[in-house]
């Protein structure tokens, strides 16, 4: 059992007959009243993201992880394949349990949960960010606006992203995939 001092961006408890990831997490002491820790979770079989109060000290049922390296193989449509990198078993995930599927490249080593109760996989865990080239972009207009003005960019894993004006079609660009924005251009 875990109480509400050990929530830390990652933990999974079991919660609601689920078991949920911890994604953000604040702990607030207000001046009149007890303390409380609000904590916004994901959901590893649904996806569902839901924002909680616990109140402070509350006993929480952690659920116990191991970190394997994985390598992305292919998307199906369905499923999300991947390989371990240490006795190349395979597994399959659905979309629902990857936090950007769209900013993954294929042969990318990706970090993923397991639960060791039932070996089953959790979540996907992507690099904090990622260099992806851009694909296709409309050309940017010099003048046209003031200041930090963006255009939709589609990277070569397909997702779309906003980025300066400056960007052009086969630029390299870093992606912090937690958030899905870009970081900045990439030069070779």
């Amino acid at each position: 059992m875990a109480t509400t001092s050990d929530i830390r961006n990652g933990l999974c408890i079991r919660y609601n007959n689920d078991i949920y990831k911890i994604i953000e997490f604040l702990h607030v002491k207000p001046g009149k009243g007890p303390a409380f820790v609000r904590t916004k979770m994901k959901s590893v079989t649904s996806g569902k993201v839901l924002d909680n109060t616990f109140s402070a000290g509350h006993k929480l049922e952690d659920v116990r992880v191991e970190t394997h390296k994985f390598q992305y193989l292919y998307n199906d449509g369905e499923f999300y394949h991947f390989m371990n990198e240490a006795d190349y078993t395979q597994i399959r995930l659905l979309e629902a349990a990857l936090d950007n599927p769209g900013l993954m490249k294929e042969g990318e080593v990706v970090t993923v949960l397991i639960n060791t109760e039932d070996n089953a996989p959790l979540s996907v865990d992507l690099p904090a960010s990622v260099i992806l080239e851009v694909t296709h972009t409309e050309p940017g207009v010099k003048g046209n606006t003031a200041t930090n003005a963006t255009k939709p960019a589609t990277v070569e894993t397909g997702a779309e992203v906003n980025v300066p004006l400056f960007i052009n079609e086969g630029d390299k660009i870093k992606i912090e995939t937690a958030k899905g924005t870009y970081k900045e251009r990439v030069k070779e």
